[in-house]
């Protein structure tokens, strides 16, 4: 990972952790039901969660209580506006983007000494079924303060109304009372530390949950898509909902899509584009065996390209070049059809979220494609970063080099 380090690709936006910071970040653990870190030093995103606390505890989502409870932990005004880099739902930035909107002053006073952790309540305790996502309504952001700090500002107003009351002021007793609150959490008569819940209104989104679920509303009829094999098959049992259930490898889904007016492909204009460039160049590095020249060199030269691209057998070139070569026999004849020269998954990659659909839901379909078919590295780093790293990892060297500068000139 070190070269997308240095082109700040991975993960450059996370908030250092270190000193005070690492104990009010325990303390939000514990209260969470959860073990502490053992770390000095470590970082987090927008919602707090960290990577290196996750690997310590071999777990991305160590601040969920189960999947039905997801968590968030504030501990600095710096986590207003960062990216959630390891998002539990689709919309969970969008959430703390509320939160920070709605209190941005109250975090900036609380966290001076304080942290914060947010509850993200669906109104459902525990999943027992794939298809209790389907209830996922309103949400309901609770707040619970550190050393529950607001009981404590309670507790302190009641000790000084006390002390006035009367000649309460010459008790001894109540005086080391008052000291012995104020020592431990400062003099909280003037801060404003409440913080009532905040609804967020969901509609088409993806969770985590279930090993990956995209709920897909608003549109014809509500469409359900499982990343993971197991949940799909249990969901179908399932007669109680009125939705349409699909497995993310069914090429049938693509056809419901774009029925369903959530997805459109235009050849003859993609064809023209940077994204269809990419494609074809991820599809011909993965064909690409013991090269004499770097992949990166092979891609970027259009003379190392076609030398190789002639290298290949024929069935390799035609699956390479098979958007092209059906446009142009197109041209020639009607005869020929889309399914019998175009590869399947070349051709689900090259699919864009619907014009007509509003942009709140264009992020989301473009992560359910680039998981569909996952050709284009731009739109993966884009929308799915997790599984782009994961992906990265298994890429040669001289191929992540030109990943990188495609990325870096797209942005």
């Amino acid at each position: 990972m070190q070269k997308l380090k240095v082109a700040n690709l991975y993960r450059s936006e996370l908030i250092p952790v270190s000193g005070k910071l690492v104990e009010r970040y325990n303390k939000c653990l514990l209260k969470l039901g959860f073990t502490e870190t053992k770390l000095k030093k470590f970082s987090i995103d927008g919602v707090g969660w960290s990577p290196e606390v996750a690997e310590e505890k071999k777990d991305d989502n160590y601040l969920c209580n189960g999947p039905s409870n997801p968590h968030g932990i504030i501990i600095s005004p710096l986590q207003n506006r960062k990216p959630v880099y390891s998002p539990y739902h689709s919309f969970d930035r969008d959430m703390m983007q509320l939160i920070f909107k709605s209190y941005s002053k109250k975090i900036n006073d609380i966290t001076r000494d304080s942290a914060i952790i947010i509850d993200f309540d669906q109104k459902i305790d525990t999943f027992y079924e794939p298809l209790d996502v389907l209830k996922y309504g309103t949400i309901t952001i609770n707040f619970h303060l550190m050393d529950n700090l607001y009981h404590q500002q309670q507790e302190q107003f009641q000790l000084i109304e006390k002390f006035k009351t009367g000649h309460n002021f010459i008790d001894e007793t109540l005086q080391a009372q008052i000291l012995e609150s104020a020592k431990a959490y400062g003099d909280l008569r003037g801060r404003d530390l409440t913080l009532p819940n905040l609804k967020f209104e969901t509609n088409s989104f993806y969770t985590k949950a279930f090993g990956g679920v995209y709920v897909l509303r608003d549109f014809i009829k509500p469409i359900v898509v499982f990343e993971d094999m197991v949940s799909y098959k249990e969901a179908i049992k399932d007669t109680h909902y009125d939705v349409l259930i699909y497995h993310i490898s069914h090429p049938e889904l693509i056809e419901k899509l774009r029925d369903h007016i959530i997805i459109e492909c235009n050849l003859e204009a993609i064809v023209n584009t940077r994204k269809y460039e990419r494609i074809k160049k991820y599809e011909f590095a993965q064909l690409l065996k013991d090269t004499q020249h770097p992949i990166n060199d092979i891609l970027s030269d259009s003379v190392l390209f076609k030398s190789y691209l002639n290298k290949l057998d024929v069935q390799s070139r035609k699956q390479v070049m098979s958007v092209e070569l059906y446009l142009e026999r197109l041209e020639r004849s009607n005869a020929y059809k889309l399914e019998d020269m175009v590869d399947e998954q070349m051709y689900f990659a090259l699919h864009q979220p619907h014009s007509s659909l509003d942009v709140k839901h264009q992020d989301l379909i473009w992560k359910l494609l680039i998981n569909v078919a996952p050709k284009d590295v731009l739109f993966l780093y884009w929308y799915d970063k997790e599984q782009f790293y994961k992906n990265y990892d298994a890429w040669d060297e001289s191929f992540r080099d030109w990943v990188i500068d495609e990325i870096l000139s797209n942005i």
